[in-house]
């Protein structure tokens, strides 16, 4: 058996959740929880999950490390500078299940991992992956030079052979203006292999659009494989092979507990299956799958436990 790669780019954030009085202490950040979603589904010796980030020297940034390494996750890949620290996020949850973030993360050291003093050597490593997989939280955090040289790498490593994955979690806040946003996605998805879209984070980018609209103008970039995550609503998937409407699982209301890294796992569920060479439908129940077991827990990394599939 060939083991693949793949390198998980991004934010990993002291994650505090509140409901109530109550308040637990983690950690979270949206390519972190696909890492580790994929990382417990897949067998190592066919894929093996690196992530990709900067972390300050301080206590915090090595709980992440160690927590992230009994997952499975490969830490060989991140960075720790002397005079950053961790970004901190704020969940509140309501009585529906539905969350209000809030987040410090301004000169959080995963803003700063290509200008690390290893990153010329990181970057090289990359580009030799078979896949690189990041958000468009991944892209805006990074300045607008270091967003270009994650450009370039990204088309280094496919004209190498690999493939690049995007999620393309759309989060105002963190662009100067819609304009900025639209050029950046629009650069990223036009050396971009496989894309996962949010309806409400495209509609938020480009205006509200029917589902076949929005799987046109991707594809009109170059992206080979589109998947359309709708919530609790099927999926739609669309490449070489057609398209494709794959039912979620269906939860009575009062199971749901916390939304929180619902498209992330997602996401992970897909990829677990996908690149170890299942059907597109396949993979994409068992995204529905993952999705629906992480929203019925607190948090955005649930039990082990609670994914009973993965459990030998």
């Amino acid at each position: 058996m060939t083991t693949k790669n793949i390198a998980v780019i991004g934010e990993c954030m002291i994650e505090l959740s509140q409901k109530g009085e109550s308040i637990n202490r983690g950690f979270g950040g949206d390519t972190l929880n696909t890492a580790v979603y994929i990382a417990r589904q897949v067998d190592e010796e066919a894929l093996k999950v690196h992530y990709v980030t900067a972390l300050g020297t301080d206590t915090f940034s090595a709980e992440m490390l160690a927590a992230w390494q009994r997952e499975g996750v490969k830490t060989d890949l991140v960075q720790r500078l002397d005079n950053k620290l961790p970004g901190l996020y704020v969940i509140e949850t309501d009585a529906s299940g539905e969350r209000t973030f809030y987040y410090w993360r301004n000169d959080a050291a995963a803003k700063f991992w290509l200008n690390g003093p290893d990153s010329d050597a990181l970057c090289q490593q990359l580009a030799e992956f078979d896949y690189l997989y990041l958000s468009g939280i991944s892209l805006a955090i990074l300045s607008d030079e270091n967003r270009q040289r994650l450009m370039s790498l990204l088309k280094e490593c496919r004209a190498r052979g690999g493939k690049v994955i995007f999620d393309n979690n759309y989060r105002p806040r963190l662009w100067e203006s819609v304009e900025q946003a639209r050029e950046a996605y629009q650069a990223l998805l036009a050396c971009t292999d496989i894309a996962f879209l949010t309806l409400d984070d495209e509609d938020l980018l480009w205006g509200k659009q029917p589902y076949q609209d929005v799987i046109a103008r991707t594809q009109a970039l170059g992206v080979s494989e589109v998947i359309i995550k709708r919530g609790a609503d099927s999926c739609i998937v669309s490449n070489a092979q057609g398209e494709h409407d794959v039912p979620a699982v269906k939860l009575d209301k009062e199971k749901v507990i916390d939304t929180t890294a619902a498209g992330d796992s997602f996401s992970a569920g897909y990829l677990a299956k996908r690149l170890c060479g299942a059907s597109e439908i396949e993979s994409a129940r068992c995204g529905h799958l993952t999705a629906s077991t992480v929203i019925q827990y607190r948090g955005a990394i649930i039990p082990l436990e609670a994914m009973t599939w993965c459990i030998s």
